[in-house]
């Protein structure tokens, strides 16, 4: 048995590259292939095709890419682990039997079961289950695990229980998988996608490479990707990907509590970061829910106000569509595109969103869109909309709720078809909310000049149900420094004022020169629900980036030595970058 287990990921969510599943089992040795396809608006999605076919609920799209790749991944003895069964794991696996067989291929499935729970009123609720099902199929031969709704980072732990024999005891590994698998998880976007300085990268961030997790028997891991392929693994790379969709420092999970403030990351030669010193708390007693509900109708319009006036033209409008179709569910957001003295429409002009929400789809179809349409000859001069009138579509709302470990039943389907029930950890621990970290230290102060915030520091941003996240970090020591004392609650509701009126908790990561700000409720009822201009909140990070702010003028605008990308490879089309 080697001592290290090399885990690829091929899928970051439903809809992520499709030959990513090729690319991965062509482009070196590897023993596992992750595919996460679960999020909380995709359950959402899937429990929609499952209301027009109860046989659905799954994610299509993996036996699409599975039926180009499964043939090679047996020769090879790799092993694939995905959490595409969504709502209906048995049925995705029966359906990938089938496949086996009219490409006549000897498979062995496993699929875990038992985190959909009975809600009458909801129209999914699944617990987030842990790891040891996974690892239960494993142990008994599966070459493919399919699962429901576990957490994300469990498709590589799962692996790396079964691979090193971990129990329930061995927290500290546990929580350095729980790490490599959430660094992974979202596939492209720890070699350099989404990446705050991605001109920095060897291929400026044209078609980054999906990742590698070499985890070792302690659970520490290098965090690489296959040879030729574009982006990179850098310490700041890592470091954007560990803050994405975080809280506080103790990052729960169903087998393990894992301590973000104890990780550290060096870099290990190109285009590799060793991961280490995670430590683990035993887990708490209950499970996190994700429960989403129709929530009901919504459309939208949008009308172009072109140079002057413009609040008074935005105030028309609001006028004039609340008294066709009434106040209740309308909203209105003026965003302010225009420039002064334009020499053309586009950046003369602004734009009005305007949204409605109701239960009654009639209200919100067609008679919303045309009581818009109307004004077109009757509002404001210059009058025009870039939406047509149509119809109102459903929503969801999401939801978290919590239940007791004990009270789901985790069950693991081996190959040859036995029901082996996984039982809950048998040591939890109640987890204390972690207060806020308070500002260590005053401000620098000193000399400063003029520039946006991002020339010192990069930013990852995302959506936690109705919450967001934003985790921002500093390239060198010196800027650290500053930042963990400048960057307050306070100053962030100065730089984004949309955040001032709502609870903001702010965490600080030292290992990694971080703060995190947990935001909550900017999302309203989560993704599917609203209606910000940036419903997942993916491009808040960048907005705080870009604000103007004095800073001190011996901070270098750009990275440290230390935590430059390390990559020096290019890819080169035809000549090791791997096409399907």
């Amino acid at each position: 048995m080697s001592d290290v287990l090399r885990v690829g990921n091929a899928s970051g969510f439903y809809g992520d590259r499709f030959s990513a599943w090729r690319e991965m089992l062509d482009g070196s040795e590897l023993d596992v292939v992750t595919g996460d396809y679960l999020a909380e608006l995709t359950m959402l999605i899937l429990g929609r095709d499952r209301m027009r076919d109860p046989d659905l609920g799954y994610a299509k799209t993996f036996l699409r890419q599975l039926e180009g790749c499964l043939g090679a991944a047996l020769d090879r003895r790799v092993t694939l682990v995905t959490n595409a069964g969504g709502l209906n794991p048995a049925g995705l696996a029966a359906a990938i039997r089938a496949l086996a067989d009219r490409l006549g291929l000897p498979v062995r499935i496993g699929y875990v079961e038992g985190d959909a729970l009975a809600r009458p009123d909801a129209l999914t609720a699944n617990a987030y289950l842990g790891a040891f099902g996974i690892a239960a199929c494993l142990d008994a031969g599966a070459d493919v695990v399919v699962t429901g709704r576990v957490t994300d980072a469990s498709l590589v732990v799962g692996p790396a229980i079964a691979r090193f024999g971990w129990g329930r005891g061995d927290l500290d590994a546990l929580a350095g998988a729980t790490v490599a698998g959430h660094l992974i998880e979202c596939g492209a976007q720890v070699t350099g996608g989404n990446f705050s300085f991605f001109t920095e990268l060897p291929d400026g961030g044209h078609r980054p490479g999906f990742p590698v997790a070499e985890l070792r028997t302690d659970g520490s891991a290098v965090i690489t990707k296959h040879p030729g392929t574009g982006g990179a693994v850098s310490i700041e790379t890592v470091t954007a990907q560990l803050l994405y969709e975080v809280d506080g420092p103790a990052y729960l999970g169903p087998d393990v509590v894992t301590r973000l403030d104890s990780v550290r990351l060096s870099q290990d030669g190109p285009d590799r970061v060793l991961v280490s010193g995670a430590r683990g708390t035993p887990p708490p007693d209950t499970l996190k829910v994700g429960v989403n509900n129709l929530g009901g109708f919504r459309n939208s319009m949008t009308f172009v106000l072109c140079g002057l006036d413009i609040p008074a033209k935005a105030a028309l409008v609001r006028e004039q569509l609340t008294e066709a179709v009434g106040p209740d569910g309308l909203e209105f957001t003026l965003a302010r595109t225009d420039h002064p003295d334009a020499t053309d429409t586009e950046t003369a002009s602004a734009l009005l969103h305007v949204n409605l929400r109701d239960g009654d789809r009639t209200r919100a179809g067609r008679a919303f869109s045309a009581a818009a349409v109307e004004l077109a000859l009757a509002s404001y001069p210059g009058c025009t909309l870039t939406t047509l009138p149509g119809d109102a579509t459903p929503y969801g709302v999401f939801t978290a709720d919590a239940v007791r470990q004990d009270a789901v039943v985790h069950v693991a389907v081996l190959p040859d078809g036995t029901r082996v029930p996984i039982d809950p950890p048998p040591v939890t621990e109640a987890v204390a909310t972690e207060p806020a970290a308070e500002v260590t230290g005053p401000a620098a102060t000193g000399p400063t000049r003029r520039g946006p915030l991002g020339e010192v520091v990069g930013a990852r941003s995302g959506d936690k149900g109705g919450d967001a996240n934003l985790g921002v970090w500093a390239r060198t020591d010196a800027t650290w420094a500053w930042l963990r004392g400048w960057l307050t609650v306070a100053r962030l509701a100065e730089l984004l004022p949309e955040t001032a009126p709502l609870t903001v908790e702010r965490y600080e990561l030292p290992n990694v020169r971080a703060v995190n700000f947990v935001i909550r409720g900017l999302l309203g009822a989560g993704v599917a629900a609203s209606t910000r201009f940036d419903p997942q909140a993916k491009a808040l990070g960048e907005l705080l980036r870009s604000r103007i702010v004095d800073l001190p003028a011996e901070l270098p605008a750009g990275p440290a030595a230390s935590t430059a990308p390390a990559s020096t490879t290019r890819p080169v089309p035809g000549d090791g970058e791997v096409r399907s």
